[in-house]
């Protein structure tokens, strides 16, 4: 009975041999028939065992489908050669660690619509021949970083429909061979700098319908192979162009249907970006230059935008097509030059311009039901105007003289995300004044005169994310208003009259990413007063009072990458200044504050993980030990009066080794004043002078400069300073 099919005639063999004892002939007839008969029910029964109850197995059991059966769990006698696994329609929420270890050879895994809500750390490990994951329609609204430990060998993700809010750094690390990210319709709102790391064969990422409005400089910076991003039906009031500058590769850029107004001059820095779709959008205008570094570009979609006109689009020199269908073009004389252009560059225009529409709205005002956007911008309202279309989304109402938001003061617009009130004279921001907005994701208050807010100023706008409150007149944190705020991402208070930062100025925070102070007048942050925001990735100081590096204020902020200490009087950096945040910092400016003195172990903790370090235009002599740093992309050290003696040694050379121009001169002594420090001649003196360099002798400045560089394009920089290359 153990023999199976091949065995069978293992078995026939052994009766036929020579010399065996024969049966008699009816005997061996009914022994062998028997015999076929009980290899066929036990493999029978065996088939039967290895497939679960609620689930289909072909004969080989190679694809197992378990669909819409109440599930609860993993099924664990699913046949382990199992290749193609379907186990849609069923109620899993939390895929547990290991849930597939005892399916090794799986290449696809379907498990849409399975109600789940957690993948656990370690979820699909052993699943290092899996080629296709499909998580479609469930309810994960986080990815932890090592959810997706395992997949080696992926090839598509599909993670669309889900409620995807945050995916934490390294979520995507281990997935080498992914070529298609499937991220549309989730609850993403910002994108944070490297959230793609480890991506390097990623050729296609879909981002559609989201909230995004904030991309991270850096977001896409680890994706050499990317040709297609789909940014399309987002939030998105700006082309991002530092964060797609990184993308060199790319040919293909969906970003419509995003409330974009204006392409500004040289937005776009994408060096083989054939096709750029912006139809849908909010354009009213465009720079002529806007495309300039993307001379690839063939085609252009402009479709259903508010353009009245257009400028000749220069450095677009392989452009040949156009489509200009449903923009409220002006047949005027203004269009001449642009039609000129077109005929010079022998570029085909599609479509017809449409007639701009009117519909409901109130008067004096103007609305797109095409955009869902309505504006009354400069139009001397000295109160704020209702009725328009309850699907409106975006409502600009900038440059008036409102004075005071009452409460209630938008009423029927439940849809509406993005609410501008800049330079609208506002003093007063009632209590409920934001009621019934409940979709509401960004709320711009720019150049205001607001110096208070009451605690219920955002009641009914629970899911604000980005507010701007920069340019008022605000002299402390309006304390306990982002209590009903648990989404806030983003908060600018830049320009304002902030003397200090006190403990429960952020109470209610809990979420807070970025936090913009800059050209305040801080001198004393209080040692808690940054606790509540334990997720802080972001904290710009610049240009405020402080005299030291607020140490205690930084401790519980795990996850800040990015601080900015830039134009504060500090002249001292003490021992271990930045401790607290040195498991994550990784952009530090130190930079136009006069910095007389760094400790020796004033970097103590940082090291492989720093990336941009800006120290130029202060006063030091010599600067710490830095060799640890060896993840720098960018280290700025001009204007600083270093003093070419034996002591600077280490520095010279280290940033001899270092692939980076960093702008180093001698300020001392008389003799190397001025020179770059890698040039200077005064260490040729120094003991130990002639180990490490080529030969101890003077760098030759001409060789140096006719040696071919090996300088990466990389696009713009959002960051000042200078760039990886050749020093």
């Amino acid at each position: 009975m153990g023999c199976g099919w091949a065995g069978a005639a293992t078995c026939q063999l052994r009766l036929s041999c020579p010399g065996a004892p024969g049966p008699l002939r009816g005997e061996g007839e009914l022994s062998w028939g028997l015999l076929l008969l009980m290899v066929a029910l036990a493999l029978r029964g065996t088939a039967a065992a290895r497939c679960p109850a609620p689930c289909i197995c072909d004969n080989l059991r190679a694809h197992v489908l378990c669909l819409n059966g109440n599930l609860t769990a993993i099924p664990g006698t699913i046949p382990q050669l199992t290749k193609k696994l379907d186990l849609r329609g069923n109620s899993f929420t939390v895929i547990p660690v290991g849930a597939f270890l005892a399916t090794p050879y799986l290449t696809h895994l379907d498990l849409q619509r399975c109600k789940v809500e957690r993948l656990e750390e370690g979820a699909f490990r052993g699943l290092g021949r899996l080629l296709y994951l499909n998580l479609a329609s469930n309810g994960i609204s986080l990815l932890y970083q090592e959810s997706l430990d395992g997949l080696s060998s992926l090839q598509q993700l599909i993670l669309e429909g889900n409620r995807i809010e945050e995916i934490q750094p390294g979520a995507f690390s281990h997935l080498g061979s992914l070529t298609i990210l499937d991220l549309r319709a989730n609850a993403l709102v910002y994108l944070p700098d490297m959230v793609f790391q480890g991506l390097q064969a990623l050729r296609w990422l879909r981002l559609s319908h989201n909230a995004l409005h904030v991309l991270g400089s850096e977001a896409f910076a680890t994706l050499p192979a990317l040709r297609r991003l789909s940014l399309d039906h987002n939030e998105l009031q700006a082309l991002p162009g530092e964060a797609l500058a990184r993308l060199d590769e790319a040919t293909r850029l969906d970003l419509g249907h995003n409330p974009i107004t204006y392409v500004a001059e040289e937005a776009l820095a994408m060096a083989s970006l054939k096709h750029l779709f912006l139809d849908h959008a909010s354009l009213q205008d465009m720079a002529p230059n806007a495309f300039a570094h993307s001379p690839q570009l063939r085609t252009l979609d402009l479709r259903e935008n508010q353009l009245r006109g257009l400028p000749p689009l220069a450095g677009v020199r392989a452009l040949v097509r156009v489509s200009l269908t449903g923009n409220p073009l002006l047949c005027s004389c203004l269009l001449c030059p642009f039609h000129d252009w077109l005929a010079r560059a022998r570029v085909q225009v599609e479509g017809q311009p449409r007639a701009a529409g009117s519909g409901q709205c109130p008067q004096g005002c103007t609305c797109s039901p095409d955009f869902h956007h309505g504006s009354c911008e400069n139009r001397a309202l000295q109160k704020i105007p209702q009725g328009f279309p309850g699907d409106t989304r975006l409502l600009d109402l900038r440059r008036n003289t409102f004075g005071t938001v009452p409460p209630g003061a938008f009423p029927g617009l439940k849809e509406l995300v993005s609410l501008h009130l800049q330079s609208c004279s506002i003093r007063t921001l009632r209590p409920g004044a934001l009621r019934g907005l409940e979709s509401l994701v960004y709320l711009y208050l720019t150049d205001n005169c607001l110096s208070t807010l009451a605690a219920t100023a955002f009641e009914g706008a629970p899911r604000l994310a980005y507010l701007d409150l920069d340019r008022n007149t605000f002299t402390h944190l309006p304390t306990g208003s982002f209590q009903l705020l648990p989404n806030l991402i983003s908060l600018h208070l830049q320009h304002n009259a902030i003397e200090e930062l006190v403990e429960g100025d952020l109470a209610g925070a809990g979420g807070l990413r970025w936090l913009y102070l800059s050209g305040n007048a801080i001198g004393r942050i209080a040692p808690a007063a940054l606790a509540p925001a334990k997720m802080l990735e972001k904290l710009h100081l610049e240009g405020n009072r402080l005299v030291e590096v607020p140490t205690a204020a930084l401790r519980g902020l795990p996850s800040l990458s990015e601080l900015k200490l830039s134009r504060n009087p500090i002249k001292h950096v003490g021992k271990g200044a930045f401790l607290p945040v040195a498991s994550s910092l990784q952009h530090l400016y130190l930079d136009n504050m006069g910095l007389e003195r760094i400790s020796p172990g004033a970097f103590a903790g940082l090291g492989p993980k720093i990336r941009s370090l800006y120290l130029e235009s202060n006063k030091m002599s010599n600067i710490p030990d830095m060799s640890n740093f060896t993840g720098l992309e960018i280290l700025n050290l001009r204007d600083v009066p270093f003093h070419c003696d034996c002591q600077l040694l280490p520095l010279r050379r280290w940033i001899d080794k270092l692939n980076l121009r960093v702008g180093a001169t001698c300020g001392s002594p008389a003799e190397a004043q001025g020179l770059k420090v890698k040039l200077s001649t005064t260490f040729q003196t120094c003991p130990g002078w002639g180990r490490g360099e080529a030969g101890g002798a003077r760098p030759d400045k001409t060789k140096a400069a006719s040696k071919p560089s090996k300088k990466k394009r990389s696009g713009k920089s959002p960051a000042r300073g200078f760039k990886k290359s050749r020093a």
